[in-house]
């Protein structure tokens, strides 16, 4: 990682939150945060039907960056439900998780459909956070470099030189809300490989942050974010706790 690059930390809320338990959590952030200025850069990305509430509740702190949980591969028309770049542009949207492995498992996503809302993603002045990953039965093949070099392939193919400004999360589908995590050398190794791949089609691939998104919490961040080529964490319950959150938060710093 190079000197110069912030870490990242990314709380993926997923389909949680109220009204009332956003305006709570955000508050607790944002006043952890005052007592403790990050070095590190700060993100969460709330349901789409928040986005509004959240943007206002984070204008008033300023630390803290506003994501998406997704993107829609069109730009408009007739697609309902979706949501596309253009409309989360308009919320004042800096990041948007792009391929998360539950949108791969449960709503059939591929390779060819995340790179396309990568695509969409950079053509509307987003950062995607690109997610990529392993299941277990790969792993126990001895396939999860085959694994992810395949899903990162398929973005790299379709964005050429706009590679660099994505964002990359690895997270182990075995790992994510199991409580299982891989391992800081386990993960480091994959990271490594990622590394690598970006590097082969880029040379602006150190610029890249390589997010680790496997049940990071507070016992195990900073074991995490001392491996050379994790550059943040894609954070999933923890992000749901002001205590765990900020704990993070400080491990990146």
């Amino acid at each position: 990682m190079s000197s110069n690059k912030r870490k990242l930390i990314a709380g993926n809320w997923k389909m949680n939150g109220s009204l009332a338990f956003n305006e709570a959590l955000v508050t607790g952030i944002h006043e952890g945060l005052a007592r403790a200025i990050p070095q590190c850069d700060v993100a969460v990305c709330p349901p789409a039907p928040y986005l509004q509430q959240v943007r206002s509740l984070l204008e008033q702190g300023g630390a803290v960056e506003l994501g998406a949980q997704d993107l829609s591969m069109h730009d408009s028309g007739a697609y309902t439900g979706e949501v596309s770049a253009a409309m989360l542009r308009d919320f004042a949207v800096r990041y948007v998780i792009v391929g998360h492995s539950e949108r791969r498992s449960y709503h059939g996503e591929t390779d060819t459909h995340v790179a396309i809302k990568v695509q969409k993603a950079l053509a509307a002045g987003l950062t995607p956070i690109v997610c990529v990953g392993e299941t277990l039965a790969q792993r126990e093949a001895g396939l999860t470099e085959v694994a992810v070099k395949q899903q990162l392939a398929a973005v790299i193919h379709l964005n050429g030189h706009c590679i660099s400004e994505i964002v990359v999360a690895y997270e182990p589908v075995w790992a994510i809300g199991t409580g299982r995590t891989a391992s800081p050398e386990q993960a480091q190794e994959v990271h490594a490989v990622l590394r690598a791949q970006l590097r082969a089609a880029s040379e602006r691939a150190d610029r890249i942050r390589i997010l680790y998104g496997g049940s990071m919490n507070a016992a195990n961040a900073a074991a995490l974010l001392a491996q050379p080529d994790i550059d943040g964490g894609l954070i999933g319950g923890a992000s749901l706790k002001v205590p765990d959150f900020l704990s993070i938060i400080a491990a990146a710093g």
